[in-house]
């Protein structure tokens, strides 16, 4: 094989032309770990695609040599340099152009994927004749563009459904889930599965006898004809509208409209597609989706790349939130021992445990070997070879420090001992240890296997080395690690407080349980304040207020402690503001009763009011942290880009004039926190 360009000419892709004529072309993208599809690697492929036009070889195969895959999409930073929906078109034109040039070779085109093809990677690949994927269980091909608040630009949603049907093409773009190669292939997306060791062999086996193209059956095209469409599309987006609002999410949307009207067809349907997809990139919702992509980003990126990953953790108490810690870790491949009082608080943690892996893994020999790395651990003899010990007991400061006696002897050196308290300061909660520095706190938020944010708490002198092992955990069993300095309530917890208490004086006011929900959904967030007050649990939340009232002067919301004296503790004991069935709460669809014109305002301020304090304390290092804390803390709804982000859209001398009013009409916990000046003039 014959090397025309050691970074040569060329930047962003090697060429290499076999004995048999056959160019190989390998995406490695200068200057970055992994392959995007930027302005200057379409045009580098549009030229290299230009000089074999004429003349042709035997057959192209393009695959990467990146270890973190094949192409993982466009490249997002442009997003953020766009500045008009003209612009936005010329860079996809640009995109949809150099694959209609590859598609159009007059040789046989193969992709070989292995890892990541996503987004334009996957319209990269779909532009080729041919699609090879290295097997493997990670879901590694998908259009997750409309995650971002677009969707396929550079011909994805006219090429999915030729090659995938209407079916799979509509499920992949509005979800934006990521298959298996396996299921790639049973889609059509992908041509044939391939070992690592074996895909030069099967290119250049399906070069020289070219099979025939994978393209939609015929039931699929069936879906596809002009007259079916509308009756189809109408089903999409009844389906579309359970999941996101139009006024909130329009891509999904606009994802139904262009296939109801183009059904797949390049006639016309490639620049819609262009055109529909600018309009989006300049839609407040995909600037703050972007921001979103950016910031989870920016979590990821915390703490030191060289800190060791925890093998071995040990959790001591095995209630809700213990268990589901230990049983979330041994699912994510680390020796997990679970220690209570008794065997038998044990044994519902295992049972839990047990339905999480039925859920998250299909082969039977993994899921026996998850369970076999989650271990009942009464007497404690796991502490010894922790790499992390954490402490998952009752909130009790007394309670916690006894069981910091037992435990600090029997650590290893360099283990870590953290706490998931919800609310307690650590600086209390350390003064039983001779190793004060070494605590650090791992606040999690239930459900452990759905909520993906957990809070990384400090003191001002806590070790380096403890809190990048404590990043360096979150991230081994991929969460999202949030670093907060330690004071009541943190971040979460303290900005859902005046959310969740505010709603329940809106009740005492005689608003409707469900009104007061739906106007919290309308503004975009996942649930309601109080229906989040009854999952989280009543008891929980009442602890949690005390506290918070204590170190802030909350006032306390009376009706909850009623309730929790009464044992309706929410979802968990079937009553608490709601009634539930199935774990759902029921609610009355006809609920009438008065509804402020303020009743938004009134909900979300208070969190907005609080993120502003956290801030200005240095509860978080900046904005962006805090915001994306909120974000995957308590579901802020993230088309608006984050509480504080929220604030600078709407305009920050508006919302504090809004909280001076509130405070004056309804009390003093509308008062804007002192941070406001700082903000107001862009200080952290």
């Amino acid at each position: 094989m014959s090397d025309e360009n050691a970074r040569g000419e060329l930047e962003h892709w090697r060429r290499s032309t076999d004995s048999s004529g056959v160019l190989w072309l390998a995406a490695d993208k200068a200057d970055g770990g992994a392959n995007v599809l930027s302005a200057p690697v379409l045009r580098e492929l549009d030229a290299i695609i230009g000089g074999i036009e004429d003349d042709p070889p035997k057959g192209v195969v393009i695959y990467s040599v990146k270890p973190s895959g094949f192409i993982m999409g466009a490249d997002i930073n442009e997003f953020t340099r766009i500045e008009s929906t003209e612009q936005a078109f010329e860079l996809v034109r640009l995109g949809q152009q150099v694959l209609d040039r590859l598609e159009a070779l007059r040789c046989p085109t193969v992709t070989v994927i292995d890892g990541y093809a996503l987004g334009g990677g996957l319209e990269l690949a779909m532009a080729c004749d041919y699609r090879l994927a290295v097997d493997s269980d990670r879901k590694t091909i998908g259009l997750p563009e409309v995650q971002l608040g677009i969707h396929p630009g550079f011909g994805g949603t006219v090429r999915a459904v030729q090659i995938a049907g209407v079916t799979a093409a509509m499920e992949l773009m509005l979800t934006g889930k990521s298959l298996t190669p396996k299921k790639a292939k049973a889609t059509g997306l992908v041509d044939r599965l391939v070992a690592r060791d074996n895909w030069k062999a099967a290119a250049r086996e399906i070069i020289g006898s070219r099979p025939p193209r994978s393209r939609a059956g015929f039931t699929q095209k069936l879906l596809n004809l002009a007259p079916v469409r509308p009756f189809v599309a109408k089903q999409m987006r009844a389906r579309v509208a359970k999941r996101a609002r139009q006024d909130h999410y329009p891509a999904p949307y606009a994802i139904v409209d262009l296939w109801q009207k183009h059904g797949g067809s390049p006639d016309g349907g490639y620049v819609a597609e262009a055109r529909s997809i600018a309009e989006l990139m300049c839609t407040d919702t995909s600037r703050n989706l972007v921001r979103v992509f950016f910031l989870q980003n920016r979590l990821k990126a915390q703490g030191s790349s060289d800190a060791p990953r925890a093998r071995q953790l040990h959790v001591v108490g095995a209630g809700v939130m213990g268990g589901d810690i230990a049983a979330w870790c041994a699912l994510r491949g680390l020796e997990v021992t679970l220690q209570d009082r008794e065997e038998k608080y044990i044994t519902p943690a295992l049972e839990r445990a047990e339905k999480l892996f039925g859920k998250r893994i299909r082969d039977d020999a993994e899921r026996e070997a998850a369970k076999g790395r989650l271990r009942a651990d009464v007497a404690g003899d796991g502490v010894a070879g922790a790499d992390i010990v954490i402490e998952a007991i009752f909130e009790d400061k007394e309670a916690k420090q006894d069981l910091y006696r037992e435990l600090e002897p029997k650590m290893k050196d360099g283990a870590v001992l953290a706490t998931n308290t919800s609310s307690i300061r650590l600086e209390e909660l350390r003064t039983v240890l001779s190793a004060p520095a070494r605590l650090i706190g791992l606040h999690f938020f239930n459900p452990v296997a759905q909520l993906p944010l957990v809070e990384v708490i400090r003191c001002a002198d806590t070790e380096a080395a403890a809190i990048d092992a404590g990043h360096a955990f979150v991230k081994t069993i991929g969460k999202y690690p949030l670093e907060c300095a330690s004071s009541p309530g943190f971040v979460v917890n303290r900005v859902l407080a005046p959310y969740m208490g505010e709603a329940m004086r809106l009740h005492e006011e005689g608003v409707p349980l469900e009104i007061i929900d739906q106007a919290a959904v309308d503004f975009g967030m996942p649930m309601g304040p109080v229906e989040l007050a009854d999952s989280v649990g009543l008891d929980v939340a009442w602890h949690v207020s005390t506290i918070l009232a204590d170190a802030y002067g909350y006032p306390l919301p009376e009706k909850l402690r009623e309730m929790v004296d009464a044992g309706n503790l929410g979802r968990k004991s079937g009553q608490g503001f709601y009634r539930w069935e199935d774990g759902k709460a029921v609610k009355q669809s006809d609920a009438e009763g008065p509804e402020p014109p303020d009743l938004q305002d009134r909900l979300i301020l208070p969190m907005v009011n609080e993120a502003v304090a956290c801030l200005a304390e240095g509860v978080v290092e900046d904005e962006d942290l805090l915001d994306a804390g909120v974000i995957f803390g308590t579901g802020f709804a993230p088309f608006r880009g984050g509480p504080l982000h929220y604030a600078r859209s709407r305009g920050v001398a508006e919302i504090r004039s809004r909280l001076e009013k509130f405070a004056m009409e309804y009390g003093q916990r509308f008062r804007p926190a002192d941070g406001w000046d700082a903000f107001s003039s862009g200080e952290d």
